[in-house]
């Protein structure tokens, strides 16, 4: 892992990159939370691999666990927290024209980031 990966809530790692798309596997620690962000050059597909969260998108609430996917359509305010003991564990597929890490808008966050 690269350590400018590392972040308040975990780690992610890249998994593929190409001009049409990104993967990631992202990593949430047990009681992490991602900021409530939204992207205005992509979409993503999250896919749980591992643990349990509380998914939002919008302004719903989603139980997630191994096996649940969602779409999150670009422009779309969405977070995830790990409500779980375990590491929480995300395959994210972005597609998009642009997926750099500044392509996020922070609307709310734990670690103060906004």
């Amino acid at each position: 892992m690269e350590e400018n990966n590392k972040r308040p809530w975990g780690y992610f790692e890249v998994l593929s990159e190409a001009p049409d798309h990104k993967v990631k596997r992202i990593v949430v620690n047990p009681g992490g939370v991602l900021s409530l962000q939204r992207h205005k050059k992509r979409a993503e597909h999250w896919f749980i691999v591992a643990g349990a969260g509380m998914m939002t998108l919008e302004k719903k609430k989603y139980p997630v666990q191994p096996g649940s996917s969602i779409d999150i359509p670009q422009g779309a305010a969405h977070r995830m927290e790990n409500t779980s003991s375990q590491d929480l564990i995300i395959i994210e597929i972005q597609t998009g024209t642009y997926f750099g890490e500044d392509d996020i808008e922070r609307l709310e966050d734990k670690y103060g980031r906004v």
